[in-house]
């Protein structure tokens, strides 16, 4: 079994997920506005539940998955970053990359916290995947996610649909595999 390691930042610690994140995270992807990208529909309890047992599961097979995201001034969770193997059904595939996401609490958007969450994530896959190539996949009307997206490096690489939605699928190369 792989450790999921903490990563402090300035203003956040990137952690494991815990079963008291269970409400928040709930909260997080039952938000119209945080699923308006990732599907269109806000997230059932169940559903919430799949995918967060999902994001703590990943660790165990793969040695990656994603962080829970804690406010270090208020303890809050505020969303998630990190990576899955999401054996998406999308051509291109995107199976053998560290599909790359994030979602942070609308109350918190504006703040940088993404920006901020991604960065520490990123070094952190850099330096224990350091040959793993990265991708995203962002909806084109999803402006915030790829401005992100494109601060840590990502590029287009193709257009797709997925799930009847149209999809920007991006790709990042490792600096440690650039040189």
């Amino acid at each position: 079994m792989h450790s999921v390691p903490t990563i402090e930042t300035e203003r956040l610690f990137l952690r494991p997920y815990r079963r008291d994140d269970f409400s928040s995270y709930c909260a997080l992807f039952g938000d119209e506005e945080v699923t308006r990208y990732t599907g269109g529909v806000p997230y059932t309890r169940e559903q919430s539940w799949t995918r967060f047992l999902r994001q703590v599961g990943m660790w165990h097979y793969f040695g990656f998955g994603f962080f829970a995201i804690q406010d270090k001034q208020t303890g809050a969770f505020i969303g998630e970053a990190g990576f899955h193997e999401a054996h998406r059904q999308i051509t291109p595939s995107l199976e053998g990359t560290m599909e790359t996401g994030w979602a942070i609490s609308p109350k918190n958007h504006g703040r940088g916290l993404a920006t901020e969450a991604v960065t520490a994530a990123l070094a952190w896959a850099d330096r224990q995947f350091p040959a793993l190539r990265k991708t995203c996949i962002i909806e084109p009307g999803n402006q915030a996610s790829i401005n992100v997206a494109l601060k840590h490096g990502f590029k287009e690489f193709w257009r797709t649909t997925y799930n009847g939605r149209p999809m920007v699928m991006f790709e990042r190369r490792s600096r440690a595999s650039e040189a």
